[in-house]
């Protein structure tokens, strides 16, 4: 039987080891996350956000257009909303264009739902038709935007472990279906697939999680930073997706990011719940963005 010094020496160490190895996924995790944000299709290049009317909308730099773009040609283009909602481009007789790539210069049907949405080119910038709501949306993109160009960084409370918490994972069967409302007012039903539950500082709190789908959950929601140290409307946290029959789920609070909507006004991003709405202070993940949007 070991030394009691040894056994303390030896808890000590890998204690030491498993905040080392903590640290280091963490460190990984930002350089990751800033990659994606500064990626040439990252979110800082949204440069536009439209919502087409029905019947015919030109599209271009010019004032006159019915959609005015901030970057491109004059005139690009009349989209076209039918009653059926099909969507169809024309290019302007002088606009150079691709739509997936391939030069288009007579009219083409733009895809924007069951699968990836047919993406439009013109010079860096690109554009595609987005769903919210009832409303179709051309989302324009552009890798040379400003707010690319000038990206500030990111700045982060202290790494601490102690946000790391193992919380107990309540499923629900089935699903249930929340409301939830982004910040251009479109409230749209999420599934929830069950609760995480944990206690801090005396209080039980309990997160609500939507499930887009994938090997993660995600939670949206905020804290009392929010304003002040962190962004007002709502923090993002992604967690791996509990097995069937699990009882618990790791939350990281260390991993925290921004919206979409922190670094950029183009983007529709979701509010937290009411039940996210955190009544304390929660000092971990990403700070205010300090640049500009």
């Amino acid at each position: 039987m070991l030394p009691r010094y040894l056994l303390l020496v030896l808890l000590l160490g890998s204690t030491g080891l498993a905040q080392d190895d903590h640290a280091k996924s963490i460190e990984a995790w930002r350089a990751a996350r800033v990659a994606r944000l500064t990626a040439p299709d990252g979110w800082l290049t949204l440069v536009g956000r439209h919502l087409l009317a029905p019947g015919e909308n030109t599209i271009g730099t010019e004032p006159d257009n019915s959609i005015r773009l901030a970057v491109g040609p004059p005139y690009l283009a009349t989209v076209t909303v039918a009653a059926d909602r099909t969507i169809t481009l024309t290019p302007a007789p002088s606009a150079i264009l691709a739509v997936n790539g391939v030069p288009a210069h007579r009219p083409v049907a733009l895809v924007w739902q069951g699968g990836e949405p047919t993406r439009v080119t013109f010079g860096a910038a690109n554009f595609y038709v987005m769903p919210r709501g009832e409303g179709l949306y051309l989302r324009v993109r552009d890798p040379e935007a400003a707010t690319r160009a000038h990206f500030a960084g990111l700045d982060y409370f202290p790494l601490d472990p102690a946000w790391r918490i193992e919380a107990a994972w309540v499923p629900f069967a089935p699903a249930r279906q929340v409301n939830i409302t982004n910040m251009i007012g479109i409230t749209e039903p999420a599934p929830v697939p069950g609760k995480a539950v944990f206690t801090w500082q005396g209080r039980t709190v309990e997160l609500l999680p939507i499930d887009e789908g994938g090997d993660n959950l995600f939670f949206v929601l905020t804290d009392l930073t929010a304003g002040v140290e962190t962004y007002g409307a709502s923090r993002f946290l992604y967690a791996p997706k509990p097995k069937p029959g699990a009882t618990t789920i790791v939350l990281d609070f260390n991993r925290l990011q921004n919206p979409p909507c922190a670094f950029t006004t183009f983007a529709t991003c979701p509010l937290p719940p009411k039940e996210n709405r955190l009544p304390f202070r929660l000092t971990a993940g990403e700070k205010n963005y300090r640049g500009a949007h």
